[in-house]
């Protein structure tokens, strides 16, 4: 029988692994000596080995696994794209089809929660040196964890009232619900780890924190939303991706939103804007994208998701101007990739989705001796799994900096 998640924004059927048939899928894997699906793991959760853990029913050995390499287990289960890496390179292809390693590691996390699992401890020792972890975002939670179990004092700051980041404001919880990501957030407050919430850290806060601390990571991710000047940006009713998603979780879904949406762009985020207005809305959603769909950054999952919501994607089409009566957005016009054929949309709520970049001021700290940064506040935006790695790794340069 499939279990009903009873979700912020309505709710989603999602048919997860019981004892028996967690079991049964693990017992699929060929047990490959060097497991070609660890290696293509980012951050080195290991499939590999938890797959094995959860073949012989050792369900408590698979969550450690999980937890001691990736300290967002819970939160990557369901929005990795499980697909493109680890079961993509799963020996089993060959044969049928890969192990479903996404819903085996959901699996484990699940029971780890379900039965009060404490797989990971803080140190005993503690040492004296203090880390500041700017942001709490993928890459700042997984260098805090990792400092974390070797015994340093680590702090982390966030603006915002909840921690987490893009997992907690900028993610519909039909995806990522917060009761996963504060599972994860758990464990860290288990291995010690401070968190300071509503405390905004300007770039010119970097030197006074210095003063403080022995070691400083900036995690602040894509803070800026990239925007486009055409005729009608300033109309009400016209918003960034950043701002719509972080007020939806923020209140819950009790926002306002048009019977008429449109969403520019075609990335992760944009089909995030496009699924959790279908669910607050009661009108039209509708996605517009001046590439092909072949051509889109958005992983295949998350289009075939929002299409089988039903949203209608316009692809090879370019917002050349917003129409509005009274201050207010009433439509929009598109312009053909190939130059003449245009395209006209109702629309009272136009959210706009073309990416995110990071502020230039941080950067210009991030150079310093003893300051270290990493995730999408360097790479430009990748998906969480890579921000754990990048984090994980910023960590053992902070280790191997405070023991040189």
């Amino acid at each position: 029988m499939a279990k009903v998640n009873k979700l912020a924004y309505g709710e989603q059927n999602v048919q997860d692994y019981n004892i028996r048939t967690a079991i049964e899928e693990a017992s699929r894997c060929l047990l490959c000596e060097d497991p070609p699906c660890s290696k293509e793991c980012p951050a080195k959760t290991d499939p590999g080995k938890f797959i094995r853990s959860i073949r012989f029913k050792n369900i408590k050995g698979a969550a450690e696994v999980i937890r001691s390499n990736n300290i967002l287990g819970a939160c990557c289960a369901m929005i990795c794209p499980h697909e493109d890496l680890c079961e993509k390179a799963c020996s089993r292809t060959g044969i049928d089809k890969p192990i479903n390693i996404g819903k085996l590691q959901k699996f484990a996390m699940d029971q780890e929660k379900l039965f009060n699992l404490k797989v990971l401890k803080a140190p005993k020792k503690k040492r004296e040196e203090r880390i500041a972890c700017v942001g709490s975002g993928p890459a700042s939670l997984a260098c805090a964890a990792r400092l974390a179990e070797e015994g340093y004092q680590v702090t982390v700051f966030e603006e915002k009232e909840r921690i987490g980041g893009m997992l907690t404001y900028g993610i519909t919880p039909s995806r990522l619900p917060q009761e996963v990501v504060e599972q994860d957030i758990n464990c860290l407050r288990e291995l010690g780890v401070e968190f300071r919430t509503n405390e905004h850290i300007a770039p010119e806060d970097i030197k006074k924190l210095k003063n403080e601390y022995n070691a400083i990571f900036i995690g602040v991710g894509l803070s800026k939303s990239k925007d486009i000047n055409i005729e009608g940006r300033d109309l009400n009713g016209v918003e960034s991706a950043l701002s719509f998603l972080a007020n939806a979780r923020s209140s819950n879904g009790k926002i306002e939103i048009g019977d008429n949406v449109v969403v520019i762009g075609l990335g992760d985020v944009a089909l995030d804007c496009a699924t959790t207005a279908r669910q607050l809305s009661k009108g039209k959603v509708s996605i517009v994208y001046r590439r092909s769909i072949e051509e889109s950054p958005a992983h295949s999952s998350e289009l075939h998701y929002a299409q089988s919501m039903g949203i209608p994607i316009y692809t090879e089409f370019a917002p050349e101007r917003i129409l509005g009566e009274n201050n207010k957005v009433v439509g929009l016009v598109c312009k053909s990739r190939d130059g003449y054929s245009e395209m006209k949309l109702k629309a009272d709520h136009i959210i706009f989705a073309i990416g995110q970049e990071a502020s230039e001021e941080y950067k210009n700290y991030a150079i310093e001796e003893g300051v270290f940064a990493a995730g999408d506040f360097i790479n430009g935006g990748k998906t969480v799994v890579e921000a754990v790695a990048e984090g994980k790794e910023s960590a053992e340069k902070i280790i191997s900096y405070l023991n040189k």
